[in-house]
């Protein structure tokens, strides 16, 4: 690639290998997107070994190898050249936490450029299979020969843009899963999702209750009714909500004093628990799953 804005997030991710549950580059494409040879890329790394850990860093075998051909399929990478005793040494491959560290050691304006966009692709890519963790299980047991069949039409007519865009419109949510600190665009959006895929109602229950919740709620459907139990209506959240009232479909606020932990409960019928209240998300760990528990009980508790 003779120049940086030739390197898009879609060419970076046709890079990204699975290695013993990792996600990792090779070595020659790093050095060939940094404009360097690959044996001063590992040269420069060697002078730095403290710095990359076997977690940043490691050395393929051939057993990997072997695993990787179904990947490779369509690459332009030339297995061959490794396996069988081939001329080539076996080549090293770098995590996302060793790109972040070769642009130090590179000390190169491409080198910086290059690392922002290939750790935006592998957190656009992590983001994807989150997102989208629910659906692959699917995939592999119920709906296995409904969406198996529709992606191997899809590949017939090369179309693997379509295949994305089919998998994103399912729409289907995880079971379960965690945020760690800093997560917070992540948190929030996949709550923002999971308002949006209401169809009727939208019940929160959860003592902390601030503006920011508000403006979560203002990513529903326009018909759908959303409703908040809280431990105590405070007078700022009192204005807060006239004034949100004011502009957007209502949000019916009451008092609860018998609940301790935060529930999102779906048209009725699916409800997620969280470990964090929503005005918090992502700002330390926290945990969510998808309940499998018979809903009437709480909602009429509720009533």
């Amino acid at each position: 690639m003779d120049n940086v804005r030739d390197v898009t997030i879609r060419s970076i991710q046709s890079m990204i290998y699975t290695v013993r549950g990792l996600q990792v580059m090779f070595d020659s494409d790093l050095a060939e997107m940094y404009q360097v040879e690959v044996k001063r890329l590992n040269e420069q790394v060697k002078r730095n070994i403290e710095r990359f850990p076997s977690k940043f860093r490691f050395q393929l075998t051939r057993k990997d190898l072997v695993n990787l051909k179904s990947q490779i399929a369509t690459s332009s990478l030339q297995l061959s050249d490794y396996e069988h005793g081939g001329s080539r040494k076996l080549p090293y491959v770098y995590t996302e936490q060793g790109v972040s560290m070769l642009s130090a050691v590179l000390r190169s304006d491409i080198a910086v450029k290059v690392s922002i966009k290939i750790i935006d692709a592998f957190v656009e890519m992590r983001k994807f299979i989150f997102q989208n963790v629910n659906l692959f299980q699917r995939i592999n047991n119920i709906e296995q020969k409904q969406i198996g069949g529709d992606i191997k039409q899809l590949e017939a007519n090369n179309k693997i843009d379509a295949i994305l865009d089919a998998i994103e419109e399912r729409n289907i949510k995880p079971q379960q899963g965690i945020f760690y600190n800093g997560q917070i665009f992540d948190a929030y959006t996949f709550v923002a999702d999971l308002i949006r895929t209401s169809k009727r109602s939208i019940i929160l229950i959860d003592n902390y209750i601030d503006d920011t919740v508000l403006t979560l709620l203002t990513k529903r459907k326009q018909k759908v009714a959303a409703s908040i139990y809280t431990h105590k209506i405070s007078k700022q959240l009192a204005l807060d909500l006239q004034k949100h009232n004011a502009q957007y479909p209502p949000i019916m606020i009451k008092e609860l004093h018998n609940a301790h932990d935060r529930f999102v409960i779906i048209d009725k019928k699916t409800m997620y628990h969280f470990g964090a209240s929503l005005k918090d998300l992502g700002k330390k760990w926290f945990a969510f799953s998808k309940l499998d528990i018979p809903i009437k009980d709480i909602l009429d508790k509720l009533n």
